[in-house]
């Protein structure tokens, strides 16, 4: 049965270019289906945050992201142990979260995935009380990231920003000196970057970057030893050929919870394409079955 309602958040700076005809045809796809909706726009990632936290202290069956993996991680912190449903409506740029959960990247169909799906229970990856559906990065990420912001604020487009901002970022190639704890074991790396996912992620070939499921109830961690520029190009060509896990430079493991220090005292971390400071240590664990989501039915095509 189609929920009774919806309350849609859409974020206005994601990637959809007419946001009034978006909503409009929204609101006549969950009219035809009997569904009552309230669709409303965000100019600003703190409005998102704002209109999901008053969602979810109100009657909607399911409470709907519509933007990128920040946009759908903002909803999804406050969807979280209120009993609520979210929905997805995959409107950035990557997706990551949508594309893990084969929901379709179509308006239309995403829209039909929120009235006809089933509703399945996910892991969510938290770090010092803030949450993660897809994966926390230190190291270059984030900085790439800090640096690409600024770059599309003085007026660059966020493909240029991004280039421009990897090439600034691995001129300096700053390393981190972190200790790790994971499954009983600490060692210590001097590393360009430390990547934990919300369940295992594929490193090889040509589903690198995927998840084949977001149930099993752990976390991926991966971790190069120290290595130049070179280095990192190295390891993303036995990726490719499938020989990653062979590299001595690299580390990959699942755990259920990491500890990470540093002689930083405050660390950029990188949550879903989102950057923000926090203080160390660092303690990951992952939250099994967390977040209620809706995908399509195993029939749908």
């Amino acid at each position: 049965m189609p929920p009774k309602s919806v309350k849609v958040i859409i974020n206005a700076h994601s990637g959809v270019s007419d946001k009034d005809e978006a909503r409009q045809t929204l609101t006549k796809i969950f009219a035809a289906a009997g569904v009552d909706s309230d669709i409303l726009l965000a100019d600003s990632g703190d409005e998102v945050a704002q209109l999901a936290e008053q969602a979810a202290s109100e009657e909607w069956t399911v409470i709907v992201a519509g933007g990128g993996d920040g946009t759908i991680n903002t909803v999804a912190s406050h969807v979280i142990g209120v009993n609520k449903i979210l929905g997805v409506l995959p409107l950035g740029t990557l997706n990551h979260f949508a594309r893990d959960l084969k929901i379709p990247a179509d308006l239309e169909l995403a829209a039909q995935t929120i009235i006809s799906g089933r509703t399945i229970k996910v892991d969510v990856g938290e770090v010092n009380g803030r949450i993660f559906l897809n994966n926390s990065s230190l190291g270059l990420y984030p900085t790439i990231v800090r640096e690409r912001e600024k770059q599309q604020r003085l007026g660059s487009g966020k493909w240029p920003a991004f280039v421009w901002a990897a090439v600034a970022a691995l001129r300096r190639y700053p390393f981190l000196d972190v200790r790790l704890s994971a499954d009983g074991k600490e060692f210590r790396r001097k590393t360009p970057f430390v990547f934990i996912g919300n369940n295992e992620y594929l490193m090889e070939r040509l589903n690198i970057g995927g998840r084949e499921c977001l149930d099993k109830g752990q976390l991926s961690l991966y971790i190069t030893n120290r290595t130049g520029r070179w280095g990192l190009v190295r390891l993303a060509l036995r990726a490719l050929f499938g020989r990653l896990r062979e590299d001595k430079d690299f580390l990959a493991m699942c755990t259920n919870e990491v500890t990470i220090q540093t002689r930083h005292k405050r660390l950029r971390v990188a949550f879903d394409g989102e950057v923000d400071v926090m203080e160390t240590p660092l303690h990951y664990r992952v939250i099994p079955g967390a977040l209620e989501v809706l995908v399509p039915r195993n029939d749908d095509k």
